[in-house]
């Protein structure tokens, strides 16, 4: 497949004014550099879902804003889609997409359709093909309504559906998410999630996303990049990452009462217990003899077998 992005040694460093008296700080600011992304490299395929993960600061903003332009890197080199991003050339900007979810893109006095219109007209689109891209999207987002309302009073929700919807209307060949599902309720995240889906494989587009909420990376990517501290600590599929942990399992048992002394049960750590279950971690290795041993004691109504939970394995990574 081809390569659509490639980085190489990025980094990109920030000047800090150790100085901040209001005084003596004119005189002598005393800057000190501080690395936001330290000598990343990887490639990007067409048609990739690709999260970019890692704990606040880790330096996976920078990195999209790194390859959409709107920062120039310290060193290394971006090449997307065959540009230089931070060139900002129209025939570059018209090729992607790019969804911040702390920061408003539709005008705040306009409905979500005027803003469109404006779209339309910057991009040169045709009028009925617009029109019909539209319907289509506000349908599958379920924002029909919503569309002549103004973009002030509509809900976080509706606004990050809208905001979608500008950001793909063009057609780009990739769309770059940052943090899109933030502040959003359950149903209007699994909205999105599916809609990111349904996009990617209808119109083939590249989705690079960032995200603090795990269920987005494994319900929309298909890759993983994992940056700590400005440093790549991880490059491969959802699917590995989950597999690579896989020597331990959490298994939740439900009862009509949870029954004492559980913990004493070998090979097993109790992670939770309430009225009417107990879950346990145990070593894949000694799952048969836990699950045995429990439903051969006590009275169990149900089992749940889970594998550990990505937000977990990120977390381990982390530490590691």
């Amino acid at each position: 497949m081809k390569n659509i992005i490639v980085v190489k040694n990025l980094g990109k460093d920030f000047k800090i004014r150790q100085n901040k008296n209001i005084l003596t700080g004119l005189w002598n600011p005393d800057y000190r550099s501080m690395p936001a992304v330290k000598e990343v490299s990887f490639t990007v395929h067409s048609g990739e879902s690709l999260a970019l993960l890692g704990p606040n600061g880790a330096g996976k903003t920078t990195t999209i804003k790194a390859l959409t332009g709107l920062i120039y890197p310290t060193r290394g080199e971006i090449s997307v889609l065959g540009f230089t991003p931070f060139d900002r050339q129209s025939e570059y900007l018209r090729q992607i997409g790019l969804l911040m979810g702390n920061k408003a893109g539709l005008n705040w006095d306009l409905t979500a359709r005027q803003s469109f219109y404006l779209s339309r007209e910057i991009y040169g689109l045709e009028k009925e093909a617009c029109d019909k891209k539209v319907a289509e999207l506000a349908e599958l987002l379920a924002v029909t309504h919503v569309l002549d309302v103004p973009v002030r009073k509509l809900s976080l929700g509706e606004r990050m559906k809208l905001e979608l919807i500008s950001a793909i209307l063009h057609s780009p060949q990739i769309l770059f998410l940052d943090e899109p599902t933030i502040g959003l309720d359950i149903v209007s995240k699994k909205k999105i999630r599916h809609f990111l889906r349904e996009i990617q494989e209808r119109y083939k587009v590249t989705i690079i996303l960032t995200s603090h909420d795990m269920t987005d990376v494994e319900k929309v990517c298909d890759r993983v990049i994992v940056i700590n501290k400005g440093e790549k600590i991880y490059d491969g599929t959802v699917e590995k990452l989950v597999d690579d942990y896989n020597e331990d399992k959490i298994v939740k048992f439900y009862f009509e009462l949870t029954p004492e002394n559980l913990e004493k049960i070998p090979h097993s750590e109790i992670i939770e217990i309430s009225e009417d279950s107990a879950t346990f971690k145990v070593k894949t290795e000694h799952m048969p003899k836990l699950i045995s041993h429990i439903t051969s004691d006590y009275p169990v109504l149900d089992i749940d077998i889970l594998a550990t939970p990505l937000e977990d394995i990120i977390e381990d990574l982390f530490k590691k």
